[in-house]
């Protein structure tokens, strides 16, 4: 345990980001599993709509810090060809 006021505040403050941070990651998790359902129910228009949702959710997750630029973009290229693969 810190004795230091500095280094109690850095425990206190690492806390709360990693609280925050895991709450992102959830919602980012949620949204990707939400377009993956739809995409083995064959429901098109709900992967459509699931993907257009959780896109924006995964690039909040690159500019929070969160997930990497690289790793989000090719998530979401990966989910984009597979809901047009099941449009064709």
């Amino acid at each position: 345990m810190p004795n230091i006021a500095s280094a109690k505040k850095r425990v206190r403050t690492t806390a709360k980001r990693s609280k925050i941070n895991h709450s992102r990651l959830s919602r980012i998790r949620t949204a990707t599993r939400k377009v993956e359902e739809a995409l083995v129910a064959g429901d098109y228009k709900a992967a459509q709509a699931a993907l257009k949702a959780a896109e924006p959710e995964i690039m909040r997750g690159v500019s929070k810090g969160v997930t990497h630029k690289n790793s989000a973009s090719r998530k979401v290229s990966r989910l984009t060809k597979r809901v047009a693969k099941l449009k064709a």
